[in-house]
């Protein structure tokens, strides 16, 4: 009989992690890094709670590295089987993973200057790029809605999740000789107010389901008023002479802004304001959004102008600053900039040096256009930290912070229980990727509405199919 063990986003928002096992094979399903409150002290040191070895296939929902990002070191660690992702997923992948091993790289020297004048022993990065070239190299795409045999007793399809470009909901069909069995993986859902991409797909029949639940608690404000208070932050700043900083995850939400950030140029909204993508992963991602626009949204007449122009011609106002010496000129703009950067949750990333300069002047606005998880700095100031500790430097915070929830690329609590009606007969259903309060209200209003078995596992628990 099949079994799943919660290794990963489980009562937690990242690491997701989930050990498939049938009386033949293991299969992973995600291998994504923590981030905030859910990373452990060891988690280089003591990074997976199973043989890496004996795994026989790995499945990744979609490029965000909270689900992929620690592919990598399970090569490293002695994976030796096939990452099976979406086809659009697999031309992101090598983007996502050669920049987290250069940041990796990076954290890794300032640590080992800190560890030499403290004249303790240097220590070297848990994988470097060579490592990376490997895990690349057993990666394999799948077009959606593809059914394909991964293994003897396994088969697997992807589903448009609507979250970011190659984002998937899973599909695995497990045969242990007695009778198959039908796993669904939600993966991430997309939220449906998205510009770019088309609404998550409908699957009707499972005997699990893998239900994220990261905003479980609550429904997204609707678009045209987040709209409408982009607009007014946008002309607050124009008006006092501040800069805009917008912490903006690389895949996805980037490119998002540059479509709701052109389309108030286009109503004449954006003032003197200039716009300047401060991330050189985002930039090689927009290039990879371009090449598979045949995947848009084509249902919107305003968007389909966009897609026959490109970025730059969308927003004429759009600047690249790839270096690190273009990066370092921004500081220089007091007034009439937007600066998109990331990391998303401000862990990491060109942001931080942005918001070390820049969060202590009155006349900053920190925009936040998507999930905090619990720890990060991203959540410490959308919860009124009056201090950031950025670089070993204490900063007051002084900026104004806004919070656009409809800017999310995950469904609200109504799109969730929207989604998981389709399902008949009812699956057994199994809440991840959450935090415990947005797990709970899901769980009730599922049960009030649907009358479903829900579940909500721990890390480490073992479920049967």
């Amino acid at each position: 009989m099949a079994s799943i063990t919660f290794h990963g986003a489980a009562q937690q928002v990242t690491g997701s992690c989930y050990l498939i096992e049938t009386q033949q094979h293991r299969i992973l399903l995600e291998c994504g890094i923590r981030q905030g409150s859910d990373r452990r002290e060891d988690e280089y040191e003591r990074p997976f709670d199973f043989d890496p070895s004996s795994i026989d296939a790995v499945v990744i929902s979609h490029a965000h590295l909270d689900h992929s990002g620690m592919v990598p070191l399970l090569v490293k660690r002695g994976f030796n089987g096939t990452v099976y992702a979406s086809t659009v997923t697999h031309g992101l992948l090598p983007i996502m993973y050669r920049d987290a091993a250069s940041l990796l790289r990076s954290d890794y020297e300032r640590k080992n200057r800190r560890l030499l004048r403290a004249g303790k022993k240097q220590v070297e990065p848990p994988y470097t790029l060579e490592d990376v070239d490997l895990a690349l190299d057993a990666i394999t795409g799948i077009d959606y809605g593809r059914t394909e045999q991964i293994l003897p007793e396994v088969k697997i399809r992807f589903r448009d999740a609507g979250h970011i470009l190659g984002s998937a909901i899973v599909e695995l069909w497990l045969n242990d000789g007695a009778r198959e069995r039908k796993l669904v993986f939600s993966g991430d859902l997309g939220n449906n107010c998205a510009p770019l991409l088309s609404d998550p797909e409908s699957v009707k029949e499972a005997d699990m389901l893998l239900l994220e639940s990261t905003y479980g608690d609550r429904n997204h404000r609707p678009l045209e008023d987040t709209l409408e208070e982009f607009r007014e932050v946008i002309e607050t700043a124009s008006s006092s002479g501040g800069k805009i900083l917008i912490p903006a995850f690389a895949v996805g939400r980037t490119q998002d802004l540059i479509y709701w950030l052109g389309q108030l140029f286009h109503e004449g909204r954006l003032g003197s304001q200039r716009v300047f993508i401060d991330s050189p992963m985002a930039i090689r991602v927009s290039d990879v959004y371009e090449r598979y626009h045949n995947l848009f949204n084509r249902d919107d007449p305003r968007f389909r102008k966009f897609m026959t122009q490109g970025w730059e011609n969308w927003l004429p106002v759009l600047t690249y600053t790839e270096s690190v010496e273009e990066s370092m000129a921004l500081n220089r703009f007091k007034e009439g900039a937007i600066i998109i950067a990331g990391s998303g949750m401000c862990t990491g990333g060109r942001i931080l040096h942005h918001l070390k300069h820049n969060l202590w002047h009155r006349k900053t606005h920190v925009v936040f256009v998507g999930y905090q998880a619990e720890g990060t700095l991203g959540r410490k100031l959308v919860n009124g930290a009056s201090m950031a500790r950025i670089y070993g430097d204490d900063i007051a915070v002084k900026a104004q912070i806004h919070t656009l929830g409809s800017f999310s690329a995950h469904a609200g609590q109504d799109q969730l229980i929207d989604w998981a009606r389709h399902f008949q007969p009812a699956p057994r259903v199994c809440l991840v990727h959450g935090e415990p309060d947005a797990m709970r209200a899901l769980q009730h209003r599922i049960d009030n509405e649907l009358q479903w078995d829900v579940t909500i596992p721990e890390i480490g628990d073992v479920v049967t199919l």
